[in-house]
């Protein structure tokens, strides 16, 4: 799992948005994403340094580019 912070998590989410790379993401119960991505693949990310108001952006973020999001 990769720590970051929150500007990185979603500096990070950009390309991929821009190109659809990414199949679907998971929120845990702890706040940390798990991206799946459309080769298979998977990224998990614990972004330690935002608030639950944040976490709901990034959500609103994927969903806007049609990512799917299992909480």
């Amino acid at each position: 799992m990769e720590q970051c912070t929150f500007m990185d998590f979603m500096q990070a989410l950009k390309p991929w948005l821009n190109d659809d790379f990414i199949q679907h993401a998971r929120l845990d119960e702890k706040g940390n994403f798990t991206l799946t991505f459309v080769d298979g693949g998977q990224k998990r990310y614990r972004v330690d340094d935002c608030t639950a108001a944040q976490l709901k952006d990034a959500i609103a973020l994927l969903k806007k580019n049609d990512v799917r999001i299992f909480e």
